[in-house]
């Protein structure tokens, strides 16, 4: 029995048809792990930063018809939410497991919290190759930070200053049959590793 890691079949729950279905398969086969993630990471990121964290694990409340077909826990320094500031995520869409640090659109100050990746440009390309942009949480794309220029990554970070609905997320992800899920132990590792990368952008 895993504490924290997901297996292959936990991803098919985004195979379940209907909304109340869905939920049920989401409650019983990932938040227990979630809740897992977000008691530990709380602790790891407050060891590291110095401030306090609060783990979010996504309610999909707002819900009524279409099943969610992602989910996440999310850490913030705001007890009450994270969509309105810079946060951390860990979550999984059907084909991949995702890791991520940046702001959404409903961020209260995007255009100034955006500049944090416009300044550390550098250190961006300078990611290990795997390391990827979102700039559209709610979407499973995402495009490797080795394959852009710095124009590109230039200009994804212009649009979530200046465009309503601009967003700018660093991600790093794994399919569902990747060696990192296969123990608690060798997760862990990979999610500490990542969040080190990622928190060269927390300030």
């Amino acid at each position: 029995m895993t504490k924290y890691t997901f297996k292959p079949k936990d991803f098919k729950v985004f195979e379940v048809e209907g909304l109340d279905a869905r939920m049920e398969a989401l409650e019983q086969q990932i938040r227990p792990q979630l809740h897992a993630l977000g008691d530990y990471f709380t602790d790891y990121l407050e060891t590291l930063t110095g401030d306090t964290f609060y783990a979010h694990v996504a309610k999909h409340a707002r819900r009524t018809v279409n099943p969610p077909k992602d989910t996440w826990v999310a850490f913030a320094t705001n007890k009450r939410g994270y969509k309105m500031m810079p946060h951390f995520q860990i979550g999984l869409f059907e084909d991949h497991l995702f890791v991520m640090y940046g702001l959404m659109h409903e961020d209260k100050n995007k255009a100034k919290d955006v500049e944090v990746f416009e300044n550390k440009l550098e250190t961006l390309l300078d990611l290990p190759n795997d390391f990827q942009i979102s700039l559209d949480h709610t979407q499973p794309d995402k495009s490797r930070i080795q394959d852009l220029s710095k124009e590109e990554l230039q200009k994804g970070i212009a649009r979530a200053k200046n465009v309503k609905k601009g967003e700018f997320f660093v991600a790093r992800a794994i399919p569902p049959q990747s060696e990192h899920l296969k123990t608690d132990k060798v997760f862990i590792a990979f999610l500490e590793d990542t969040f080190k990368h990622l928190l060269k952008f927390y300030s």
